[in-house]
């Protein structure tokens, strides 16, 4: 699940506080950056578990709706939602489980906010037609993926909350949502409770790129400063922001160690960072910045791809 833009939105946050807290132990800040990784996962987890505790408190309430209907004689509650298949089969699924098994906090703790969302769920239009749509599995499993969308994807209590619970998950959220829509739309019926979640890397390549592209952003630093310095012809290299030095740093070292990336994908990568994480007007320095010093690399024959595949 962990792929190379949550890496990147990684070390450019690790990087930057290497440098700001004084305390520049390479090994240390490492392991710091795999821990980071690993909350991004936990985080998936954690989206998908929200499912399952308002299906549990659709469930809750349903027991009491039904336990009036029965005192009053009236028609009893319809009992889809709280059952709904695809919802139930990620309730069961044991690597959800494992992983909830060793959470010191869940969805239990935030009774009022999933209370709320499950009010939100039903006041909805997706939730009206649910109810007088198809029965089916996969009716129950896009029911889920249209609510994710429209109610969770876009929820600024839930950023708000999901801040309050870890500091690692300010940035992830945007990114970890397309995977937890992936992970909707693979499940199958069929599959029960075995079925498989993403894993946490898919392979080891994506750890080795983690690696090789934080070390070399730290151990080459002052080469790729001087190379910032020799390309920046006519910018005020002086005045440059901080945070633009980190990510032009990371971004060389990607150029550098990794020849399979192309350098017009570094580019656009890095660029779309400094939009997120520098000043207004620093992604246009930036990518004047990257693509002059890739074309300096490369004549200077300090890198072997060439840099002029940009659009």
């Amino acid at each position: 699940m962990i792929n190379r833009e949550i890496i990147r939105i990684k070390i450019v946050q690790l990087t930057y506080a290497y440098y700001q807290n004084g305390n520049k132990n390479i090994d240390t800040a490492e392991k710091e950056l795999f821990f980071s990784l690993s909350k991004s996962y936990d985080l998936y987890n954690h989206l998908l578990a929200l499912i399952v505790a308002i299906t549990q408190e659709s469930r809750r309430r349903l027991e009491v709706l039904q336990a009036k209907a029965r005192r009053e004689g009236a028609e009893a509650p319809s009992q889809r939602f709280a059952f709904n298949r695809f919802a139930v089969q990620l309730e069961n699924n044991k690597q959800l489980h494992e992983f909830l098994e060793n959470q010191k906090h869940t969805w239990s703790d935030e009774p009022e906010f999933v209370g709320k969302m499950l009010e939100q769920i039903e006041q909805s239009q997706i939730y009206v037609d649910y109810l007088q749509g198809e029965d089916s599995y996969d009716a129950d499993r896009e029911l889920w993926r249209r609510l994710y969308r429209t109610l969770i994807q876009e929820n600024s209590d839930l950023d708000t909350l999901l801040e309050e619970q870890s500091l690692y998950w300010n940035d992830d959220k945007e990114v970890v949502d397309t995977f937890v829509l992936k992970t909707i739309k693979r499940f199958e019926e069929k599959n029960g409770s075995k079925q498989e979640l993403l894993p946490e890397y898919d392979s080891e390549e994506e750890k080795d790129y983690a690696r090789k592209l934080f070390r070399a952003t730290i151990l080459n630093a002052d080469d790729y400063q001087r190379y910032m310095s020799e390309a920046s012809f006519n910018w005020d290299f002086s005045r440059l922001a901080y945070m633009d030095v980190v990510i032009m740093q990371i971004a060389i070292a990607e150029m550098l160690t990794f020849p399979s990336i192309p350098v017009s994908v570094t580019i656009n990568e890095f660029v779309n960072l400094a939009k997120v994480y520098s000043t207004p007007r620093s992604y246009g320095y930036i990518n004047g910045m990257l693509d002059g010093i890739a074309r300096h690399l490369y004549r200077e024959g300090l890198m072997q791809k060439r840099p002029d595949t940009r659009n």
